[in-house]
């Protein structure tokens, strides 16, 4: 049935939230997110899911380690206990209140299953995000990050920490840099990729365990 006929007849209640593998939702992230982007994110993906409707997916979501070396300190007494929701993304065209509602399905199954206290995600104002949708979720506001710069690989975007990047072995980080650690120093040197500067970003923040 083409997309458009499942579009005008979907309902939010009736979408499917499921854990996934992160090399399942991969390819729709690359496709649906604004950064195009899930490198160094599947690799420390802690969690994910997706978001179906009549078996077709519409919807993924990443959590991961805390991005940002020793943000976690802000929010959390351990880094055990805090998630980042790095990516979220979902095709265009759905029902409003779509993605509030999966947010919301995530949370409640990490608080059913884990033991993570806090939830971190950042709006993008570079974007015109402003973090509505985790308003809707009952996301609480704590401010923005400072304005940064990204660098810009083959019409990809790559924190500026890439290039710093580690590579994970039985679950640690060791002191080789990452494959893409290498390659984007080596077409910044080309002049393949450049920087480009960036406005601070909004920061949310969700109490798993609240009471």
């Amino acid at each position: 049935q083409p997309m458009a006929h499942v579009l005008e007849r979907m309902r939010v209640k009736d979408m499917v939230v499921e854990p996934c593998d992160p090399h399942e939702i991969a390819d729709f992230i690359e496709t649906w997110h604004y950064s195009k982007n899930v490198h160094g994110v599947v690799e420390n993906a802690k969690y994910c899911f997706k978001l179906t409707y009549d078996e077709r997916l519409i919807g993924a979501a990443i959590f991961g380690r805390v991005a940002m070396a020793n943000v976690w300190r802000k929010y959390a007494e351990s880094e055990d206990d805090i998630l980042e929701l790095r990516r979220l993304a979902c095709i265009d065209d759905t029902p409003k209140n779509t993605e509030s509602y999966f947010i919301g399905r995530c949370l409640r199954w990490l608080k059913k299953n884990t033991d993570i206290k806090t939830i971190i995600s950042y709006a993008d104002e570079e974007y015109g995000h402003k973090g509505i949708i985790y308003r809707a979720a009952n996301f609480e506001y704590v401010g923005m990050t400072q304005p940064g710069r990204v660098i810009i690989w083959n019409g990809k975007r790559y924190h500026d920490r890439t290039i710093r990047n580690r590579r994970w072995k039985n679950g640690k980080r060791t002191d080789e840099l990452a494959p893409i650690a290498i390659q984007l120093t080596e077409a910044l040197k080309k002049g393949e990729a450049y920087w480009h500067k960036t406005p601070g970003k909004h920061i949310y923040k969700y109490d798993l365990r609240r009471k």
